[in-house]
């Protein structure tokens, strides 16, 4: 089952559970998956990988906003936020080790056959591919720095 179907059978379950939190995370996860689809030069499927991307992508801005609540001492705000990021991560691929990022961003390496710190774009755009949903963009940019300097 695609992951779009799934979402969508998703918020019929907890329709019927009246799980609020979940159906209103989950309903976030549709209203950007129905705009990716609609954009201009956006084509009518979305794929696996579109949807990973938008989720995680929903799943930082909530942590980022969960945090700034938190510092604000908002703790109604932050909690709410993370009930959200904890429905989007179930989603989510189980995020990688530091070790393991680094296995597989040294194998890329050698793919490419990159050696200077210019051929960066050429890793970042394999493993950010690569690495959807199982790495943060900031986390796989850090190692790429540091195994090319």
């Amino acid at each position: 089952m695609a992951l779009f179907d799934q979402i969508n059978s998703d918020i019929k379950a907890a329709m019927k559970a009246r799980e609020k939190v979940k159906l209103e995370a989950l309903r976030n996860i549709k209203k950007v998956m129905l705009e990716a689809k609609s954009a201009k030069g956006a084509s009518t499927e979305i794929s696996d990988d579109d949807v990973l991307k938008i989720i995680a992508k929903l799943a930082k801005q909530g942590s980022d906003s969960a945090q700034i609540y938190k510092e604000q001492n908002r703790e109604d705000l932050y909690e709410s936020e993370m009930e959200q990021v904890a429905v989007f991560a179930k989603y989510l691929p189980v995020k990688i080790s530091d070790a393991e990022l680094s296995e597989i961003v040294k194998s890329i390496i050698e793919e490419v056959g990159a050696t200077t710190m210019k051929d960066m774009g050429k890793v970042m755009g394999i493993a950010s591919k690569k690495l959807v949903g199982r790495a943060d963009g900031k986390d796989i940019s850090i190692k790429v720095r540091t195994l090319l300097q």
